[in-house]
């Protein structure tokens, strides 16, 4: 399944008193894609820009709905998908492109992503 992955800082809110050594933590986020044309599909378009977050307060509230911690900071690092979910992608945007503003996939795929799409050969069952 095609893959968001992000860096997140995240901090343990404590009790008055109590104390946690570190009080932050980082850690790597995987967030499944949901499948073009489906509620929540255009996460790409509403919180990337040329590969990275492109509104940092908004991709924290999005990691703190998927941590139920607080988080201090959230970056993007790439989006992990097969030919075949690439493919599926590119012909969900390319049947709307003046929803992104584009002339071309590949402008709205460089557009939201940057070079950050890393393709993986498709597994075979």
């Amino acid at each position: 399944m095609a893959t968001y992955v992000f860096r997140v800082r995240f901090r343990l809110d404590t009790a008055p008193g109590v104390r946690t050594t570190p009080k932050t933590f980082e850690t790597t986020v995987r967030v499944p894609a949901v499948r073009p044309g489906e509620d929540g599909w255009l996460l790409f378009r509403d919180a990337l820009w040329r590969g990275e977050v492109n509104d940092e307060r908004h991709a924290r509230k999005l990691a703190e709905s998927w941590l139920s911690v607080p988080v201090d900071s959230c970056s993007f690092s790439e989006f992990q998908t097969t030919e075949t979910e690439l493919a599926t992608l590119r012909e969900a945007i390319s049947d709307d492109l003046d929803a992104f503003n584009a002339e071309s996939v590949r402008d709205v795929l460089h557009k939201y992503f940057g070079s950050a799409i890393r393709v993986e050969g498709d597994k075979i069952e």
